[in-house]
């Protein structure tokens, strides 16, 4: 956990991606590592995501490289086996939660309500992922959350943009967020990683 939180501490902005192709995974995580960014989370929902995580890792040794949607245990030995740093779950069934808690790696769990935060702080869980973050309650509700709940931090992740992001880091129980705003979709289908580290660049740019 310590390389993680170092790793957001430098650049508290996770992006959140979903690549398509493993072509796309190498660029893509040079220009984020170009834009300042420190970590990435790559959704395991294309047939391409593992071996695009594994391509991330080689061509970006300085960055954390995530898997997230971790939905199965079979998920998580793929993760494991393709080198994910991290893994980030939406929720966290007992079935799920008995697989992560027996791996010795970082795990974000995701929860949505103040039963679950407490549930995954018992099962050892103390930094958590809010899911899915502005449909959920977002920035008033995790304010609500840091008196009661002062011993967990989030990372709220869903629906967040890049307006939202300053407002979301200014609250004491959230070190990271997590979005996709910086490399959407068509800037990845179109190659244009130039403008993909200038968004990143932009967005921690914002926080100062």
């Amino acid at each position: 956990m310590s390389d993680f939180l170092a790793a957001i501490a430098r650049a508290p902005i996770v992006p959140v991606l979903t690549v398509e192709t493993v072509e796309e995974a190498a660029p893509l995580a040079d220009a984020l590592m170009r834009g300042g960014l420190t970590t990435l989370e790559v959704t395991l929902r294309t047939p391409a995501a593992l071996e695009a995580l594994t391509e991330m890792k080689s061509a970006a040794p300085g960055m954390l490289v995530g898997a997230g949607t971790i939905l199965s245990e079979g998920d998580i030995d793929a993760a494991m086996k393709a080198g994910a740093d991290f893994l980030v779950t939406p929720g966290l069934s007992p079935s799920l939660a008995t697989a992560v808690i027996e791996q010795d790696i970082v795990t974000l769990p995701g929860v949505s309500t103040a039963s679950e935060a407490m549930t995954r702080f018992d099962e050892g869980f103390a930094f958590l992922k809010f899911f899915p973050a502005e449909a959920a309650g977002g920035v008033p509700f995790l304010k609500s959350l840091a008196g009661p709940l002062s011993h967990l931090d989030f990372m709220p992740t869903g629906g967040i943009t890049a307006a939202l992001a300053k407002t979301y880091l200014s609250l004491p129980n959230v070190p990271a967020i997590g979005g996709s705003w910086m490399a959407p979709k068509a800037d990845i289908q179109a190659g244009t990683w130039d403008k993909i580290a200038e968004s990143a660049k932009t967005a921690l740019a914002v926080l100062d």
